[in-house]
This record gives structure tokens, C-alpha cells and sequence, in this order.
């Protein structure tokens, strides 16, 4: 068994968890997930804490058990406290606007570029420079970053461009004559 899956998920007290045959529901102050279960792996409530164990003795099974444990900490964890994910936008000129769902971005283009955002993810701007991406699902955190990063990607010789706020940019040495 991995020894990710060893490990019990604890509920907290506000955190309600609906089991099923194929799919498991959490449901906290934040909202509602769900996710499909592996057929390979079983998960039993015991008190309030979800343990997982592997159906039969497999090397896919072995694997899955340790991802269904990781799906549903990350779950449990969303619907409890949530996830943010900080972007910094480095340049002169750049600058990020947060409106309703939409996010509005000058980024050195002609054109403004404006981001649609997904349901259950907002996005904030405490300043220009600065977005903050929250929302309860980190999958869709992380990929909603990761699309608002891609308009702009770091450029390795000044390091404009819009990134992670723990990002480290190794900059190029330029051309010498």
C-alpha cells in the first residue's frame, strides 16, 4: 500500500462527507465537490477520519490508493479553508484589473487582453502589480494561474512578464560585442 494512503484523512467538524459506490461528496462551509472513486480502492469512515486501502494487490492499485488519499485531503481542505494562488506581473506598463468575473490585463499588447473567469474561482487585485486567484477546487486554481501566466510568460532577460509571486527567473546574461 503507499505510504501516501496510510495516512487518514481527518474531517474536520464543519466538513460533511457523503460516500457512494462510485463517487465521493464533500461538503463544507466553502461548498460542495465531488469525485469519482477507482474501482482499485475502497475508503471506509471510521469516526471522522476517511481511511483508504487498496481493493487487491496491484501495482495500479498501490498507486491509485495514494491519488484518492491526495484527491480527497485536497478536497476536504477546499471546502474548509480554500485555495489562493499569488501572481505578480513584472514590466513597465503592466498592470491587472479584477471586475466581477473578468479579469482585465494590459500586458504590453495593442489590445487589452481579458480573462473570463471559470465558476467558483475569483480572482482579486490588491494592487496593480498583484493577483490573487482563490477558489475552493486546487486543480482549477492552478490551472486558471497557469492560463493568466501564459498570456505573458518571464522572459529570461529582464524578467518581464507576469509570474508566480514565489517564482525564482535565472536571468540570461546578454550579448556581449
Amino acid at each position: 500500500m503507499s505510504r501516501i494512503a496510510k495516512n487518514p484523512v481527518v474531517l474536520p467538524e464543519k466538513v460533511e462527507v457523503t460516500l457512494s459506490q462510485s463517487e465521493i461528496s464533500v461538503k463544507g462551509p466553502l461548498g460542495v465537490l465531488t469525485q469519482k472513486l477507482s474501482p482499485d480502492v475502497k475508503v471506509e469512515r471510521i469516526e471522522n477520519r476517511l481511511e483508504f486501502r487498496t481493493v487487491h494487490h496491484s501495482r495500479q492499485a498501490n498507486a491509485m490508493s495514494g491519488t484518492m488519499r491526495a484527491l480527497v485531503a485536497n478536497m476536504v481542505n477546499g471546502v474548509s479553508k480554500g485555495f489562493e494562488k499569488k501572481l505578480t506581473l513584472v514590466g513597465v506598463g503592466y498592470r491587472a484589473q479584477a471586475q466581477g468575473d473578468k479579469l482585465n490585463l494590459t500586458l504590453g499588447f495593442s489590445h487589452p487582453v481579458v480573462h473570463q473567469m471559470p465558476k467558483g474561482v475569483k480572482a482579486e487585485t490588491p494592487t496593480q502589480t498583484e493577483i490573487v486567484i482563490k477558489g475552493m477546487d486546487r486543480q482549477l486554481v492552478g490551472q486558471v494561474a497557469a492560463e493568466v501566466r501564459r498570456y505573458r510568460r518571464p522572459e529570461p532577460y529582464k524578467g518581464k512578464g507576469v509570474r508566480y509571486a514565489d517564482e525564482q527567473i535565472v536571468l540570461k546574461e546578454t550579448k556581449k560585442k
